[in-house]
């Protein structure tokens, strides 16, 4: 279930053009400000996930989800192991999907709420 739901948010994300796909692609977009979350594919080696945590450090969240490559493949033409969505409220949706509802607060790692309309 949290499956489809993590698919159909990164899809939207693709459909509205606020999705990155690939290292380098997600490297620049994170670089340039423009980032807003990180993700990981379950399958994508430590080495991938070292480069993400380094390159984004301080910039946006990056944050492992349990999609296997293959599986995001349904996004692309291609199988891609690091995406990245460049929408704050999009992002807190994909995010939404990442972790179980919380009863005793928002999750650690939750995106700020954003100010004003949508941009």
């Amino acid at each position: 279930m949290q499956r489809d739901k993590l698919l159909g948010a990164l899809g939207l994300c693709r459909r509205a053009g606020r999705l990155a796909m690939g290292a380098e692609q997600v490297l620049e977009t994170a670089a340039r400000g423009r980032a807003q979350l990180v993700l990981l594919a379950a399958d994508a080696s430590e080495r991938t996930a070292r480069r993400m945590r380094e390159g984004c450090e301080g910039l946006c969240p990056v944050r492992r989800i349990h999609l296997a490559q293959a599986e995001l493949s349904a996004l692309g033409r291609r199988p891609v192991a690091v995406l990245a969505v460049t929408d704050q409220n999009l992002a807190r949706l994909c995010q939404s999907c990442l972790a179980p509802p919380q009863k005793d607060g928002p999750a650690k790692e939750a995106l700020p709420q954003a100010e004003g309309g949508m941009d």
